[in-house]
This record gives structure tokens, C-alpha cells and sequence, in this order.
């Protein structure tokens, strides 16, 4: 190697270690915030104000449709498609409905992290449904819902105004 080869290497070396570094640290951060679709994305509709953070959305058997201001955290799995259980085999894995199972989460409401919510389902308007809740039937405006499966803890009282 010349001088000159080593004089670039070590005025050069810590920027492009720097730039590489920074280039794998947004990579990831994109990734925590970048959600997959299983599917027709035809079929997602998410509202521009949403937060889906990295939720997996399957569109098999329906569509999902997300609200104004409706919020999930990490992890969290939206899913439409099933399989017919009275199946076996490869005809099983092939029996998917592609309708009857839509996904409606309303304005303003939380699905916190890990949570899965199975179609055809609605999550009323500003609910709360607790991180790693099972959601398997519809869950009321207002409501706060955790478990698996998820059940109902109580309500919030809608507020006046702007705290």
C-alpha cells in the first residue's frame, strides 16, 4: 500500500464508518416504524393521521380500515384471512374466504403493543385495547378492553374538552 493509499485510509476511514453507521441506524429505526401487508393493499385503508407504527395487516379475507387519529403501538397484527379448520392438508391451506371478515378501528382508539385482532371485528371510537390483548368480537366506543381474549374492563367517560 502507498503513503498515499494510507494517508486516505485514515483521513477518510472515520467519515465512511460515520456515514455507514448513521446509514444502519435510520435503517432501522424505518423498519420499527414500517408496516407489511399480507394481500391486496387495495384493500387497507388508513387515514393520514393514523399510527400504525410496524403492524402486519392481512387482507386475505377483507378489508381494514383505520381512523382519524386512531393509534397502534409495536407489534401489533390486523388480520382478516382464516382458514376453513373442517380441511385437512393442502385444501386447508387453500380455503381462504375473500370476503365476510373486514377490520374497522374507529377514530381515536389505542391498540397498544402485541395485540392481535382477528376479523370480522369494529374498535369503536376511542377505545383502549391493552397490549397483548386477543380481540376476537367487536369492542365499544369508549370501551378499555385487555385479555385473551380480550374482555371488557371498563369505560372512559368522553371528555369536554381539551385537557
Amino acid at each position: 500500500m502507498s503513503n498515499v493509499d494510507r494517508l486516505l485510509r485514515r483521513l477518510l476511514s472515520p467519515t465512511v464508518e460515520a456515514l455507514v453507521r448513521e446509514a444502519f441506524e435510520e435503517r432501522a429505526v424505518d423498519q420499527l416504524y414500517r408496516y407489511r401487508v399480507h394481500g391486496n393493499r387495495s384493500r387497507l385503508h388508513i387515514h393520514p393521521t393514523a399510527v400504525v407504527n410496524n403492524t402486519l395487516f392481512n387482507l386475505s379475507s377483507g378489508d381494514i380500515s383505520i381512523g382519524r387519529h386512531a393509534f397502534f403501538g409495536h407489534n401489533v397484527a390486523v388480520l382478516t384471512g382464516t382458514h376453513d379448520i373442517n380441511l385437512f392438508g393442502l385444501e386447508r391451506q387453500r380455503a381462504i374466504p375473500s370476503t365476510g371478515r373486514d377490520v374497522v378501528v374507529e377514530e381515536g382508539a389505542w391498540v397498544a403493543s402485541d395485540a392481535l385482532v382477528l376479523g370480522p371485528c369494529t374498535i369503536g371510537a376511542h377505545a383502549v385495547v391493552g397490549a397483548g390483548s386477543l380481540v376476537m368480537a367487536d369492542v365499544d366506543a369508549y370501551a378499555v378492553v385487555a385479555g385473551r381474549p380480550a374482555k371488557k374492563l371498563r369505560s372512559i367517560e368522553p371528555s369536554q374538552g381539551p385537557s
